[in-house]
C-alpha cells in the first residue's frame, strides 16, 4: 500500500510539473518612494514583468546605504547623490544609474509669518525663518531630506540647533509632517510625500523652484563581491526595468493628488 501511495504521488508530482521558489528581491529606499505611494503603482508592474517578488525597506537614505552595508539588502533607490558616489566608491554598490528626479519644497503656516514666499531662494528662507524665530521641524534621521536640509543650514551661515524653535522628529517624511501641522511649523519636504500628505491643516506649500532644491535619485545593485549572499540577477534586472522605457513611464505616469511628481531621467 505504501509503494503504490508513493508511487501516486510521483506520478503526480510529474503531471503537476516541477515546483519553482518564487524570487523575492530585498529593497531599501527612502520614506518618500513608500508614503507618496510610487511603489504601489510601479511594483505590481515590474512584478508582473518579470516575476520577482519585491519586499520593500522603506527608511531614510542614510539607513538605506547602512543596510547596503550590511548586505540586508540586495539593491537600494535612494537620494542623496554625495552618499550614493561614496557608497559605489568604497565598493558597498556594484554602480549607481540615474532614475527619477524631483524636488525639495518648504512648508509652511499659509499665513507664512516668516514671509520666505518672496524670499526669492532658498537660502534667504532659511534666514528669514530664523530672524522671525519661527518653528521649524527636521527629520533629523540622517534621509536625504535631511542632509540636504543641513547643506542648506550650512550654505546659509545658521546653526539650527541654536535656534528655539528648531525640533527634529528623528522619523520619516509623514510624521514630521504631521507635528508641523500640529505645531504650525516650517519643515522642508519631497514634493511626492506632501502632494500626498492629506492632514495638511493650515500647511501649504510657501517656496519652490530654486535650483539647489533639485532632488535627484539612483538605483544602486549592492555589490555581490562584498556580500556573496546578495541576488546579483534580480537586483540588476530591477535596475535595468527602473531605467528601461517601460519602467521609466510607469514613473512618469504616476499622481499623486493628481500631479506628477516623478521625473524619470535614465540615461539612454
Amino acid at each position: 500500500m505504501a509503494h503504490r501511495f508513493r508511487s501516486l504521488m510521483l506520478v503526480l508530482g510529474l503531471l503537476a510539473g516541477p515546483v519553482h521558489a518564487e524570487e523575492t528581491l530585498v529593497v531599501a529606499s527612502t520614506t518618500s518612494t513608500e508614503q507618496s505611494g510610487l511603489f504601489g503603482w510601479i511594483l505590481p508592474k515590474f512584478e508582473q514583468s518579470t516575476g520577482i517578488r519585491v519586499r520593500v525597506v522603506a527608511v531614510g537614505t542614510g539607513q538605506a546605504l547602512d543596510i547596503g552595508r550590511r548586505g540586508d539588502a540586495d539593491v537600494l533607490l535612494v537620494h542623496d547623490r554625495a552618499a550614493e558616489d561614496k557608497f559605489v566608491a568604497e565598493g558597498y554598490g556594484s554602480y549607481r544609474q540615474d532614475v527619477m528626479y524631483n524636488d525639495f519644497v518648504f512648508i509652511g503656516p499659509k499665513d507664512d509669518p516668516a514671509k520666505i514666499r518672496n524670499a526669492g531662494s532658498a537660502l534667504n528662507a532659511l534666514k528669514a525663518i530664523a530672524a522671525s524665530g519661527q518653528p521649524f521641524i527636521s527629520r533629523g534621521d540622517k534621509s536625504g531630506t535631511h542632509a540636504a536640509e543641513l547643506r542648506l543650514w550650512k550654505e546659509a551661515g545658521v546653526d539650527p540647533k541654536g535656534l528655539a524653535g528648531y525640533k527634529e522628529t528623528g522619523s520619516g517624511m509623514g510624521p514630521t509632517l504631521n507635528m508641523a501641522a500640529a505645531t504650525n511649523a516650517y519643515t522642508l519636504s519631497d514634493r511626492a510625500t506632501w502632494y500626498a500628505f492629506r492632514n495638511r491643516r493650515d500647511l501649504d506649500l510657501v517656496l519652490a523652484g530654486d535650483p539647489v532644491l533639485f532632488n535627484p535619485y539612483g538605483v544602486i545593485p549592492v555589490n555581490p563581491a562584498r556580500h556573496p549572499h546578495v541576488k546579483k540577477d534580480p537586483a540588476e534586472r530591477f535596475a535595468r526595468w527602473l531605467t528601461s522605457p517601460a519602467g521609466q513611464e510607469a514613473i512618469a505616469s504616476f499622481r499623486a493628488d493628481g500631479q506628477q511628481v516623478f521625473f524619470p531621467n535614465a540615461r539612454k
